[in-house]
């Protein structure tokens, strides 16, 4: 019989906390295993691996929605290149979409310190470059 897990076991080896997992389960993207006879619910090995990668393509910048594509592309025959093309595009959207979210940071970054730069920390609010932007 595989390993399995009471929520907190769970939560704490996939490195979220309950409220997350619980969420998720919301969300239809996990859910139990089953039921302990008192009523806690129990978790696969499979639910921890998905849990694992939900969190991952959190960290890479992929809302729920994506991820659920992502997974449901998971559950697919492993030969399905088609899948794996699908899988390709999406991360190279999600890899777009955060290369426009660096140049706008940039900018922004610049005219942060082209502020910073022109503040001489002595002059009267109404002088302020910051404030006058």
């Amino acid at each position: 019989m595989d390993e399995q897990f009471t929520i907190g076991r769970l939560s704490s080896r996939a490195g979220v906390n309950l409220q997350t997992v619980r969420y998720y389960e919301r969300r239809g993207l996990l859910s139990p295993a089953g039921r302990k006879e008192s009523g806690y619910r129990i978790y696969s090995l499979d639910t921890l691996k998905r849990l694992k990668f939900i969190r991952r393509a959190k960290e890479l910048g992929f809302t729920l929605e994506e991820i659920r594509g992502l997974l449901d592309l998971r559950i697919e025959p492993a030969q399905s290149k088609d899948a794996c093309d699908r899988v390709r595009e999406k991360a190279s959207i999600k890899l777009k979409t955060v290369e426009e979210k660096l140049k706008t940071l940039t900018s922004v970054r610049k005219v942060l310190k082209g502020f910073l730069n022109a503040c001489d920390r002595r002059s009267p609010t109404e002088q302020c470059p910051i404030l006058k932007a």
